[in-house]
């Protein structure tokens, strides 16, 4: 797999550094773009079998055109925080007929906690003792708050919830009313990543804790993503991680374990 990353920060280097110790060619590591335009030259883009994405939110539309203009047709977009820009690098996707698997977190355990946190929700959802709530924390330096995998799990969260209907606002003063879902942000120190999905009763609280201990687990994901693109030819468009999960599921324990042991 000849590889492009785009984004220099700590998941673009954990990217190649999987990619390296799976033996893979040297991928091209690149940091923002040059000049005022904020957007790569292409030229310097051709020949990759795979895009990968992990740099900032602005930046994700501007990559994907550049790498399309340089012939590039297969992208993993590992960055989070440009959904307002989604419809728009959906729609040069299909017209230039590239597809490309996007997730706001590429670790197998996030894919399947989110599938926890569903089935949690049904269970605890008609008990109005239990009221649940989210909490993240990541490094001091990231830049989005609450992170991609805490938006996820909100919207998970109120779109299966008998009463949760909207996010609490952080700034308002005053109780937190029965139909609004607290998500709490935690910004300090190094954490890689720490997601708490609780529902709380009077006398007891029961918690789902996903907590990430390096970013190899989102690097041996991204790269999964990559394989499924390369296997066969996949519709063009935006793919969620959900359908690498589900067909690495359905290999049997060997596809997942080489998946979740692989850095």
């Amino acid at each position: 797999m000849q590889a492009i990353i785009l984004g220099d920060g700590p998941m673009g280097r954990a990217i190649a550094a999987a990619l390296r110790e799976r033996g893979a060619p040297e991928p091209r590591l690149l940091g923002r773009p040059e000049g005022e335009s904020g957007r790569h030259d292409p030229a310097l883009l051709h020949g990759a079998d795979v895009v990968f994405d992990a740099s900032r939110a602005a930046a994700v539309g501007p990559n994907v055109s550049a790498a399309l203009a340089a012939g590039c047709r297969r992208f993993v977009i590992a960055t989070t925080g440009w959904e307002m820009d989604r419809a728009w690098v959906e729609a040069i996707l299909r017209e230039a007929g590239a597809a490309a698997v996007a997730a706001p977190n590429f670790s197998l355990g996030v894919a399947l906690f989110f599938r926890l946190v569903d089935q949690a929700v049904r269970l605890f959802g008609p008990l109005e003792a239990f009221d649940p709530f989210v909490l993240e924390w990541h490094r001091r330096g990231k830049a989005d708050r609450p992170s991609g995998t805490a938006r996820e799990l909100s919207r998970r969260i109120l779109a299966a919830h008998p009463r949760k209907i909207r996010l609490a606002d952080p700034a308002a003063e005053g109780p937190v009313r029965p139909e609004e879902l607290t998500v709490a942000v935690v910004r300090a120190g190094a954490s890689p990543g720490m997601h708490v999905v609780a529902f709380d009763a009077p006398g007891e609280t029961v918690e789902l804790r996903l907590t990430a201990r390096d970013r190899s687990a989102y690097a041996a994901g991204a790269l999964a993503a990559a394989d499924w693109l390369l296997r066969i030819d996949r519709p063009a468009g935006l793919h969620p991680f959900e359908v690498v999960v589900d067909e690495l599921l359905a290999a049997g324990g060997e596809g997942v374990g080489a998946m979740a042991g692989a850095a």
